[in-house]
């Protein structure tokens, strides 16, 4: 997975998340998320990193909710 492969997978992950917190603002799902992605900038195999992040954020999100 190349970075605009993970851009646009970071992308749907917030559109995801935004559907299952309706209750959130999509701003604040999108600032989680983002908080989400620094502790995966160093792994090398990327492939599985939008789902880390979106399994990060939704545990945050949870407890926002």
């Amino acid at each position: 997975m190349d970075r605009s492969d993970e851009e646009r997978a970071i992308g749907e992950v917030v559109d995801r998340l935004a559907k299952q917190f309706p209750q959130v603002p999509v701003e604040a799902v999108e600032q989680v998320v983002s908080q989400s992605r620094p502790e995966f900038d160093e792994v090398p195999i990327r492939d599985f990193v939008p789902l880390f992040v979106e399994r990060g954020a939704k545990a945050r999100l949870r407890d926002m909710a």
